[in-house]
């Protein structure tokens, strides 16, 4: 399944809002990113035509299965990325900012390596 960063980082977000608050809303996510609810809008109506949200009539937000899966990847790329870049020497700021970049781009054979080698040392 083909689907571009920026939608990723929008499904990682309700995945992660999801986990500290009771329910998810447009503003929620503007806050979060620092986007303006114009374009969260936009986003979450892209999101919707694919099947990857539901919204309620009440403007809650929640993962459907296949967004719930591509979130959970994002987010296990994320935490494995940055957590490795730490044990390494990183600053904990840049290792957060490039294991976001790099969670977007990097092939499953190179990341299934990485997790391997992390797992096992």
């Amino acid at each position: 399944m083909i689907i571009n960063e920026s939608a990723e980082n929008y499904l990682e977000t309700i995945l992660v809002l999801s986990k500290k608050l009771p329910v998810v809303r447009s503003v929620d996510i503007s806050n979060e990113l620092g986007f303006k609810k114009s374009s969260v809008s936009i986003a979450m109506k892209n999101l919707r035509e694919k099947g990857h949200i539901t919204v309620t009539d009440a403007g809650y937000i929640y993962l459907t299965e296949s967004g719930k899966q591509i979130a959970d990847m994002i987010y296990e790329r994320h935490e494995l990325l940055s957590s490795w870049l730490v044990r390494l020497g990183v600053p904990e700021e840049i290792a957060t900012e490039d294991a976001c970049r790099i969670e977007h781009v990097i092939s499953k054979e190179s990341f299934a390596a990485i997790k391997n080698h992390v797992k096992s040392h």
